[in-house]
């Protein structure tokens, strides 16, 4: 910036907004209204001042920004100057003291406040607002705010030339950078489009594997409900089967308690001999006895002839059946058992003899009945020889129709 339009912008040139410093010799002479705000001196306006147009007052009224310091301490020449000022009174209570301006005079008398000086009041405002630098000033200090300012300048070109050097550097990179990425760019171009068409292929190759296996799934799917269905017939049949199964496991149990039962009973019955279950042979009193029938009568005990022919009966059947189970066949005679009218039959001439009788007078004169006796006490003395065989010996002797006691005694049957 040029040293001239600094100073025309704060209003130094060219219309002399400060005026030189005032002679202190003639301070009695000359009227003084404002002093400099940096060194403090007393000033006097030029007559110009307070003739200015609208294009200056436009001017004025554009801001300006420094960050210029001006050097403090006793040296150099801003603090050239450092005079004595006379007490300063205010323009008036009304300003509050608010433009930073101060009346100094011969006697410090308050002057009266003319129009031309609230003029050039409001004018110093003015700049001092637009500015960060309080007006008026003195020469002096002009000049020094202006060394400075063009101090600034010069670093400000430098700067300004080095930035520019810097930028066409950066320019001139980003220039061959940009190219190599074009070229680098358009080589990703290329890969990211064969890498497009691969992943086309690779998502056709995935849909018609989708598009398989959602086929697969309506199969599977048939296919459950296929199973669902026969799964509930095979539990159904299950169901039937099962219960079916524990009807025959319950008459299985029953078949195995009466198989059970029937082989207690067998063993029972192997253990238990049929003849004396069927045949019991006993005594009462002087009578033997087959299944309690008495088989004999004394004349003190009339016993009934149906009863004795119900123990001839009994003791057919006993002889007969125990030659059955010995494989006997007798000689001479043959036993049949018929209850109360039981009889032996003679083999050679087929003779019927009676172990059975009425009783009576005509009893005396019958010799068939002892006879039918006489040939069953035979027929037991066959069994007794073929039953002694094996060792088994009975408690008597018989021989000839008689019977020989334990003392030799024989007895007669007839």
């Amino acid at each position: 910036m040029h040293n001239d339009h600094i100073r025309y912008t704060l209003g130094l040139r060219p219309f002399r907004l400060y005026p030189n410093k005032v002679d202190m010799s003639d301070l009695k002479l000359v009227p003084v209204n404002f002093s400099c705000q940096r060194c403090g001196q007393p000033l006097r306006l030029e007559a110009g001042f307070s003739a200015l147009s609208e294009h200056t007052l436009a001017e004025l009224s554009l801001a300006v920004g420094s960050s210029v310091k001006f050097p403090t301490g006793p040296s150099g020449e801003a603090a050239a100057t450092c005079n004595l000022i006379s007490p300063a009174v205010r323009l008036s209570e009304g300003n509050n003291g608010n433009n930073g301006f101060t009346f100094v005079g011969n006697t410090g008398e308050v002057e009266i406040v003319s129009h031309q000086l609230k003029v050039q009041i409001e004018l110093m405002d003015l700049m001092s607002n637009t500015s960060e630098i309080d007006h008026p000033l003195c020469g002096d200090c002009c000049d020094v705010l202006v060394d400075l300012l063009e101090g600034e300048l010069r670093e400000s070109e430098v700067e300004l030339q080095e930035y520019k050097a810097l930028l066409t550097r950066l320019q001139s990179e980003h220039s061959v950078g940009k190219d190599k990425s074009i070229v680098q760019l358009q080589t990703d171009l290329e890969k990211m489009k064969l890498e497009e068409e691969a992943l086309k292929k690779e998502l056709k190759l995935l849909q018609e594997e989708e598009e398989s296996l959602r086929k697969d799934i309506r199969n599977q799917e048939e296919e459950k409900h296929r199973l669902e269905i026969e799964e509930e017939r095979y539990f159904r049949e299950y169901a039937k089967y099962k219960q079916e199964a524990m009807v025959l496991e319950d008459e299985c149990r029953s078949v195995d308690n009466q198989l059970r039962f029937t082989q207690m009973q067998l063993d029972k019955l192997r253990k238990t001999n049929v003849f004396n279950a069927t045949f019991h042979l006993w005594h009462n009193g002087h009578f033997g006895t087959i299944n309690g029938f008495r088989l004999g009568r004394l004349p003190t005990v009339p016993v009934e002839w149906w009863e004795i022919n119900a123990a001839w009966g009994q003791t057919a059947l006993l002889l007969s059946s125990l030659a059955r189970k010995v494989s006997l066949t007798f000689k001479r005679y043959k036993l049949c058992p018929y209850g109360n009218y039981s009889y032996i039959q003679t083999l050679e001439d087929q003779k019927i003899l009676p172990l059975y009788a009425y009783g009576g007078f005509r009893f005396f004169w019958d010799s068939n009945f002892d006879a039918a006796m006489v040939a069953f006490l035979d027929c037991l003395q066959q069994f007794k020889d073929e039953v002694e065989k094996s060792g088994f010996r009975l408690p008597y002797k018989m021989e000839k129709g008689k019977i020989q006691d334990g003392s030799q005694n024989s007895y007669s049957v007839k």
